[in-house]
């Protein structure tokens, strides 16, 4: 059944209770609440399904799936230094995945121009196949570009990773495929100090990976003309069959855990680099919730991201339209790959 826009949520986010984390149940309802002001944007509201142990174990072996559940079972704990988790963690994780999966499902029913978003915690980048860290316990939009490729019939999807801390999770994952071609754009030397942009792959993914990392004070000016003038032409080239976004928002310059300054006019420049190349390509794009740890400011900035994905106009455009020089200092270094960056 074809469809305009559908969100993914479910109340088990607020029962994944680490404290006084940044990562902490008030990020949902603040995004909740914000969507709901907006009368939803026009988005069809569904409740996210567990995700298939078949769909998590393409990613995370059943060992550590197991894990994770027994010590959820004996009432959670840290994991390690950042990632903590509870009771409720369990519910939450298998949610949070499940409706990274779903998303995949209803855009491929929908096909071209459908687009959704899948709001809830815990996020997912930094886990790794057999470790859950940096707030994450389950890779949930690598488990759903697994899916999209294994259960969807694809052959091509690109992942386009905005959070400020670069997600080390999803590059591992497909560090060595050219099924899947993943673009960060994060802020480097921080957390968790993965992202060289001499990382780009290995075999037969060498070049798959591009990461784009900017400078402490970077805003809409770098991030608006990477995405632009550096992920945009290499997808172009890639063709993928479906465009997926790790939205964190903690590069807004209103949150604590990064240095980054971009605005919400910003993510919503970024959007709408992604909803035009999606038009360019007849492709469907969801988004996937990871970091943002300013209520407000991540509230606001899911709002336009999801508004200009649908076709709104968001904010006010940001930045120029000349490429910006950390732009074309990536091109320079990408263009022996991507001979289209010339």
């Amino acid at each position: 059944m074809a469809f305009e826009a559908v969100l993914f949520s479910h109340p088990a986010s607020l029962e994944h209770d680490t404290g006084g984390h940044p990562e902490r149940p008030e990020r949902i309802v603040a995004v909740m609440n914000e969507l709901e002001r907006r009368g939803w944007l026009g988005y069809e509201r569904v409740e996210s399904p567990a995700v298939a142990r078949a769909a998590l174990e393409r990613v995370h072996p059943r060992a550590y799936v197991e894990a994770i559940e027994r010590k959820c079972a004996e009432g959670g704990g840290s994991l390690d230094e950042d990632t903590v988790i509870s009771r409720g963690s369990w519910e939450a994780a298998l949610r949070s995945a499940g409706g990274a999966v779903a998303l995949v499902d209803r855009l491929l029913a929908g096909g071209p121009g459908s687009v959704g978003f899948s709001a809830h915690r815990p996020p997912g980048h930094h886990a790794l196949p057999e470790r859950a860290m940096g707030f994450c316990l389950f890779s949930n939009i690598a488990v759903a570009a697994r899916h999209a490729l294994a259960a969807g019939g694809l052959e091509r999807v690109m992942i386009f990773d905005w959070d400020a801390h670069h997600g080390n999770g999803t590059s591992e994952i497909f560090y060595d495929t050219d099924a899947v071609l993943y673009a960060s754009i994060h802020e480097r030397p921080l957390f968790p100090g993965t992202g060289a942009g001499g990382e780009v792959g290995r075999g037969a993914g060498r070049g798959y990976t591009l990461n784009l990392p900017v400078p402490s004070g970077s805003g809409d000016a770098e991030f608006v003309s990477l995405a632009r003038d550096v992920v945009a032409p290499v997808a172009r080239w890639y063709r993928p069959q479906l465009i997926l976004i790790s939205a964190g928002y903690d590069a807004h310059d209103g949150d604590p855990l990064a240095g980054c300054r971009v605005t919400d006019a910003g993510f919503g420049a970024l959007a709408r680099v992604v909803r035009g190349l999606a038009g360019e390509l007849a492709v469907p794009v969801g988004a996937v919730l990871e970091g943002g740890y300013a209520l407000e400011p991540l509230a606001r900035s899911v709002a336009v991201t999801m508004d200009v994905l649908r076709g709104g106009d968001g904010s006010a455009d940001a930045g120029s339209e000349a490429p910006n020089e950390i732009a074309l200092t990536a091109r320079r270094r990408l263009r022996e790959i991507w001979p289209v960056l010339q």
